[in-house]
């Protein structure tokens, strides 16, 4: 059986040379040890103002209660205590059918209460968009989110056998 195993800095740099791993826009400096950076792009999801009970059911409609809004170069959203929004990352990434990636914070912006994914920080097989970050701020102060600010990094993996995702989000642009 095959062990699950995490790409170095090496591994990443020859898959993407390989274009086993497609990453626009991309710069090699991107690539760490173990992950690559990812940077925070301009459209975030964020709540509607409403008082409304929101029934976690398989028919939930997430899009009811929020709206995109954009925030431009150079612009920030405030994100207050406790406040969720959604953000996506400024790559689209492309992944093959043997390799799964993992989303995770930046140490930097966790030191500060900064909580990047929340629940789905899986990147599927055979992906080929750009990742929704769950952005949580979890401090006692609010916190300016700036785009193209490299927010966090995806860890990546072989997993055994292949894989495609072929799932609701596949072809996602949008938080």
């Amino acid at each position: 059986m095959k062990k699950l195993t995490v790409l170095s800095r090496d591994a990443i740099l020859k898959r993407i040379d390989e274009g086993r791993i497609r990453i626009t826009p991309f710069e090699r400096d991107q690539v760490g040890p173990t992950s690559l950076d990812l940077t925070l792009g301009n459209k975030f999801r964020v709540f509607k103002k409403v008082r409304k009970i929101l029934h976690v059911k398989e028919e939930l409609n997430y899009e009811e209660v929020t709206e995109i809004i954009n925030v431009k170069d150079g612009d920030y959203l405030l994100l207050m205590p406790g406040e969720l929004v959604h953000g996506i990352t400024k790559e689209k990434i492309s992944l093959s059918e043997d390799l799964a990636g993992w989303i995770e914070g930046r140490s930097r912006f966790a030191r500060i209460g900064l909580m990047i994914h929340v629940t789905a920080g899986l990147v599927q097989p055979g992906c080929d968009n750009k990742q929704v970050l769950e952005i949580s701020n979890m401090s006692p102060m609010p916190i300016a989110l700036y785009p193209g600010t490299r927010i966090c990094q995806i860890i990546l993996e072989r997993i055994e056998g292949k894989a495609k995702y072929e799932g609701k989000f596949k072809d996602q642009t949008d938080p």
